[in-house]
C-alpha cells in the first residue's frame, strides 16, 4: 500500500505483436522520413537473393513469410534508410563539446553521416576531409605507434568480407586485439559451449523447433530483441510443445502472441499464450533454478530404477558421450531443496513440475539469451542448461539441443572467420601460408581488459568498426574521462553517436554504406554474407541508392586505411579484394574449407547453407572427447551476494531500441511510455522503502569495493519483479557496473545482477 492504496504494477494489457507491433512501425516511418526505397527494401527483407536484416541474427527461413521482418527489424530498417542528413554543416555549427550534453537519440535522429571527417582541435570541431586524406592521416599515426597497444573493435554488424579483411588488417599489423560485441552479451557462450560441448555456437537449426515437445527458455525477451522468433514459438505451442520460462521480468512476448499476419487473429485480437510456466526467478537464481529440475529428474530416476523400472534418463547416451555424470547427479542429490528455493526464489513444487513437463518431452530444446550469460558465474548457468540437456540425450538429435538467441545480425559469423582475440580459434598456420607473413601469437585484449588497458594508458589507439564502445562499457564516467589520452580514434559509422564525441588526439569519423544500400565496386553490384544463429550462411544484395555520394562500404574502407598502412606485399591485394568481393569468399573458403565449401555458388541458397555444427552430430571437440557435465562451485550467478538494503539491478532494453541505438521513447510491451530514467521495483519492495510512484531517486553501487558509483534522477515506477530486483534501462545504467564485476571464464560484464542501494 503506498497512502492507502494498493499498487498497481505497470503491465501492457495486450498480446506481443498485432496492432501495437504495427503502430510501432508506423511511428518510426512517420518519424523517420524513410527514403521512397524502405518499402521495396522491407519486402526484400530476410529472403533468398534479398536484404539480410541489420538488427538480430535470428534465422532466415527456407519459406519465408510475405513480410519476414519484426517490428524491430523494420525500425531497423526504416532508421538506416532515413532522410535526413547529419552533413558538415552540422558539425560546424556544434563544437564536440555542445554535443556531449545531447542525449543518445538526439543525436542519432540528425541522421545519416555523409562525408569522411577529421577532428579539429583548435575549434572542438569535426571537419571535413577528403578520403585520401582520412586513409594517410590514419595510417602516419597507427605506424608510430606499437601494434600491441591498437584496438580493432567490430560491433557484430559488419559482413563476413568485411570482418575477414578486418581480422586479416589486425594480423598484418602485428596484434590480436580484435574484441567484438559478443565480448559485451555471449562472450559467455563461447567459452562455456566450447568447454562443455566442443563448439562455441548453439547445436540447433531453424527445422528443430518444428519437432520439439518443449522449450525451457531462460532470460531471453523475444518480443523486443529477436521479434521473428515469436512465429515458431507460436506454431510450437499449438502443434502442443510447452514453454517453460524462467525470468525475472514477465515479458509479454513469452506470455502471448497476436500474429500480425494472420487477418483472423487480427480481427478477433485474440492470440496465442505462449508460456505454459512463467517462473519469475531471481535475478542469478538460475544455476539453483536447473539444479532444481535437474534433482527433480535425477531422484525420479532413482525411484524407478529400485523398483527396477525403465530409466528416464538416456542410459545409452550417457554412457556413450557424456563424462562426469555420476559426479554430477551426486551433486544434484546432495544439494538441499532449502538452499535451491532459497537461491532460486522458486517453490520446490513449481521446480517439480517444471520437471515433469522435461521427463514427459521427447525432445526438448534450451533456449537462453543474457539474462544466463551476463553474471559472474554465468558460465556455470550456461554449463547447467547443457547439464539438463544431457540427462535425456537432448543435443545433437531433431528437435531438440541448446539454441542460445544472440544479438546483432552477423556476431555469430563475425567469430567464425577469426574476428577473435584468442589466437587458438582461428586457423593462424593456414592464414601464415595463404599471406606469406608471421601472425601474432599471443593472445589479444577483450572489452574489459581494452578498458583497463585504457585506464592504465597502455591502450593508444581505437579503431570501431561500427557500435558505440564507449556507451556501451561498464564504469563508463571513469572510461570517458581516461579514453581521450589515446593518439588516435578511428570510428566507421552510419550515424552520429556519443561514442564519436568521445575521443583521442587524432581522430576521424568515416561514414559507410548500409547493408540496404547498393555497394557498386567498378561499376558492378556486390553482394555480401551474413551467418544467422544456426550456422547458416546466407547472401545479402542492397539496391537503395546510398545517402550520399561520399560514402564508401565498410570493406573499401578497412581496405583503404589497409592499404595506407601496411608495407606492399604480393600476397596482400587490397585492391582487387575491393573490386570483387568474391574474392574475399574465395580466401574464406581456402581459409575455412569445411565451413564454406563452394561459397560462391550457395551464398543465395533458401534458407542459407549450413556450414555444419560437430556437437549437432555428436562430435564433441572437448578435453574428454565426450560432453562435459560439470558441478557448479555455486548456487546463485552473482558475485555479490543479498545483503540487507541491498538490491539487484537487471539492465534492460526498451521495445523502442537495439543495442545502445533508441529509436524512441515507447517500452509498449511493458506498459512504459516516456522517460527512459526510471527504476523499475516491486510493489511489496516499494512499500518497505516507503517509497511512492513518480519519487525520485538514486542508485548507488554496492560492490564492495569502496568505489563511489551513481546513477540519479530516477522516477519509481512500480513493476512486476521479485523482490530484491530492481530494472532499469542499458545504457543508462553502465556507470553502475563495476569494470571488474565479470563473468570469471568469459569477462561478460555482468549486467543482469548489479549490487546497487537506493538513495532517495
Amino acid at each position: 500500500m503506498a497512502n492507502g492504496k494498493k499498487i498497481k504494477p505497470k503491465e501492457y494489457a495486450l498480446p506481443s505483436g498485432g496492432w501495437g507491433s504495427m503502430r510501432g512501425i508506423a511511428s518510426i516511418f512517420s518519424r523517420e522520413h524513410p527514403t521512397r526505397g524502405v518499402v521495396q527494401t522491407l519486402m526484400r527483407q530476410n529472403k533468398p537473393e534479398g536484404y539480410m536484416c541489420t538488427s538480430c541474427s535470428w534465422g532466415r527461413p527456407k519459406h519465408p513469410h510475405k513480410f519476414e521482418f519484426c517490428e524491430n527489424g523494420a525500425k531497423s530498417t526504416i532508421w538506416d534508410l532515413t532522410e535526413d542528413r547529419c552533413k558538415p554543416d552540422f558539425f560546424a555549427q556544434h563544437t564536440v563539446t555542445e554535443l556531449l550534453q545531447w542525449q543518445d537519440y538526439d543525436l542519432e535522429i540528425q541522421g545519416r553521416l555523409t562525408e569522411p571527417m577529421h577532428y579539429d582541435p583548435s575549434t572542438d570541431n569535426y571537419i571535413p576531409c577528403s578520403w585520401e586524406d582520412a586513409f594517410t592521416g590514419i595510417a602516419a599515426e597507427l605506424n608510430e605507434l606499437d601494434p600491441k597497444t591498437v584496438i580493432f573493435y567490430t560491433s557484430g554488424k559488419a559482413a563476413l568480407e568485411a570482418a575477414y579483411l578486418y581480422g586479416l588488417f589486425a594480423r598484418f599489423y602485428g596484434n590480436n586485439n580484435l574484441p567484438d560485441s559478443s565480448n559485451m552479451c555471449h562472450e559467455t557462450t563461447s567459452v562455456s559451449l566450447k568447454k562443455v560441448i566442443g563448439t562455441a555456437v548453439g547445436s540447433c537449426v531453424m527445422e528443430d523447433f518444428d519437432h520439439c515437445d518443449a522449450i525451457f527458455y531462460f532470460g531471453q525477451n523475444p518480443g523486443t530483441n529477436s521479434g521473428r522468433f515469436l512465429h515458431p514459438l507460436q506454431e510450437a505451442v499449438k502443434r502442443g510443445c510447452k514453454i517453460i520460462v524462467f525470468n525475472p521480468v514477465k515479458e509479454k512476448g513469452l506470455i502471448e502472441f497476436l500474429n500480425p499476419q494472420d487477418p483472423l487473429e487480427m480481427l478477433t485480437g485474440r492470440g496465442t499464450d505462449l508460456a505454459h510456466m512463467y517462473l519469475q526467478v531471481k535475478p542469478g537464481g538460475d544455476i539453483s533454478a536447473i539444479m532444481g529440475l535437474c534433482k527433480h529428474v535425477i531422484s525420479v530416476d532413482d525411484t524407478l530404477r529400485k523398483e527396477a523400472l525403465d530409466s528416464i534418463l538416456d542410459v545409452k547416451f550417457l554412457e556413450q558421450h557424456c563424462h562426469d555424470f555420476n559426479e554430477f547427479a551426486q551433486q544434484a542429490r546432495e544439494t538441499s531443496w532449502s538452499d535451491i528455493e532459497m537461491y532460486s526464489g522458486l517453490l520446490r513444487a513449481d521446480l517439480e513440475a517444471a520437471a515433469e513437463v522435461y521427463i514427459a518431452a521427447e525432445r526438448v530444446i534450451g533456449v537462453y539469451g543474457m539474462g544466463l550469460t551476463q553474471h559472474v558465474h554465468g558460465s556455470q548457468g550456461v554449463g547447467m542448461l547443457i547439464n539438463l540437456l544431457l540427462l535425456r540425450g537432448n543435443i545433437g538429435r531433431l528437435g531438440a539441443g541448446i539454441s542460445p538467441v544472440r544479438g546483432h545480425s552477423n556476431v555469430q559469423g563475425q567469430r567464425t572467420v577469426g574476428i577473435s582475440e584468442k589466437p587458438d580459434l582461428v586457423p593462424l598456420d593456414r592464414l601464415a601460408e595463404l599471406f606469406d607473413f608471421e601472425p601474432p601469437r599471443d593472445h589479444g585484449l577483450t572489452t574489459v581488459d581494452v578498458c583497463h588497458g585504457i585506464l592504465q594508458n597502455e591502450v593508444h589507439g581505437f579503431i570501431s568498426l561500427g557500435g558505440n564502445f564507449v556507451r556501451a562499457i561498464p564504469e563508463r564516467n571513469t572510461m570517458e574521462q581516461a579514453w581521450t589520452n589515446q593518439s588516435i580514434t578511428v570510428y566507421i559509422a552510419t550515424k552520429l553517436n556519443r561514442s564519436h564525441l568521445i575521443h583521442g588526439r587524432n581522430s576521424w569519423l568515416l561514414p559507410c554504406l548500409v547493408r540496404a544500400e547498393e555497394d557498386c565496386q567498378e561499376n558492378v553490384p556486390q553482394a555480401v554474407t551474413i551467418e544467422d544463429s544456426f550456422s547458416h550462411i546466407h547472401g545479402s544484395i542492397g539496391k537503395v541508392k546510398p545517402a550520399s555520394p561520399h560514402l564508401l562500404s565498410e570493406l573499401a574502407i578497412i581496405t583503404g586505411i589497409a592499404k595506407a598502412t601496411l608495407p606492399d606485399h604480393p600476397k596482400w591485394c587490397w585492391d582487387a579484394w575491393t573490386s570483387d568481393y568474391g574474392k574475399v569468399r574465395e580466401l574464406i573458403e581456402l581459409t575455412y574449407p569445411d565451413d564454406f565449401k563452394d561459397y560462391n555458388q550457395r551464398i543465395f541458397q533458401a534458407g542459407g547453407f549450413y556450414r555444419g555444427n560437430t556437437a549437432h552430430e555428436r562430435v564433441w571437440k572437448t578435453s574428454s572427447k565426450k560432453a562435459e557435465f560439470t558441478c557448479p562451485s555455486v548456487l546463485s550467478a552473482l558475485g555479490v551476494g543479498v545483503a540487507p538494503g541491498r538490491y539487484h539491478l537487471i539492465t534492460m532494453r526498451s521495445n523502442d531500441q537495439f543495442n545502445t541505438t533508441i529509436y524512441g521513447f515507447s517500452d509498449r510491451l511493458r506498459g512504459l511510455e516516456g522517460s527512459r530514467e526510471i527504476l523499475l521495483i516491486s510493489p511489496e519492495d516499494m512499500e518497505q522503502e516507503g517509497l511512492n510512484e513518480g519519487d525520485v531517486v538514486s542508485l548507488l553501487s554496492d560492490a564492495g569495493d569502496d568505489v563511489i558509483r551513481e546513477v540519479g534522477g530516477l522516477k519509481i515506477t512500480p513493476f512486476n519483479l521479485p523482490r530484491g530486483a530492481l530494472g532499469g534501462y542499458y545504457p543508462e545504467m553502465n556507470p553502475l557496473v563495476p569494470l571488474w564485476y565479470h563473468d570469471e571464464m568469459s569477462k561478460t560484464p555482468a549486467s543482469k545482477g548489479v549490487p546497487v542501494r537506493i538513495r532517495r
